[in-house]
């Protein structure tokens, strides 16, 4: 179950990718921007070919009161685009405070801030992603708690 995970940005996209076990995000690379968003899109389709991916998540971007703004009306909107040419669902996970806590990471491996720049983006995907995974996972734990659980009609 390998998920990609995208940080959509306006000049970068961050990627990240789970190991197979769906359990652990990596940075995987950063797609420079083309002019036009089908090229974007057409690299992104590779990687989820190339990768073997069976979903992706994309960051979205919601204000610190966790509305919906324009950044998150973009993310939305390109996320609707791609469906159209990837065949793999695709779904949005918030992503506040992702791109501070790669950065923060960064700075304590005391990383220049070229070298930071380069590296942000996958390393805020890797984030988001890994928030995601984890997410699921308790989900199904709590699902297995329900599903274990004995009902009222069992007393």
């Amino acid at each position: 179950m390998r998920v990609l995970g995208l940080d959509l940005g306006a000049k970068r996209i961050g990627v990240a990718v789970s190991d197979r076990s769906g359990t652990i995000a990596s940075p995987l690379c950063v797609i420079q921007r083309a002019k036009s968003r089908a090229e974007d899109h057409r690299q992104i389709a590779k990687l989820v070919v190339d990768e073997e991916v069976v979903a992706i998540v994309i960051g979205l971007p919601l204000t610190l009161k966790g509305e919906w703004g324009r950044a998150a009306v973009l993310a939305k909107t390109e996320a609707d685009e791609l469906t159209t040419v990837v065949d793999v669902p695709i779904m949005l996970h918030d992503e506040r405070f992702t791109t501070v806590t790669a950065e923060a990471a960064l700075m304590e491996a005391r990383m220049r801030a070229d070298a930071r720049r380069r590296l942000v983006d996958k390393i805020a995907a890797a984030v988001m992603l890994q928030s995601w995974l984890e997410s699921q996972r308790h989900e199904a734990e709590r699902h297995e708690v329900e599903r274990n659980s004995p009902s009222d009609g069992d007393a």
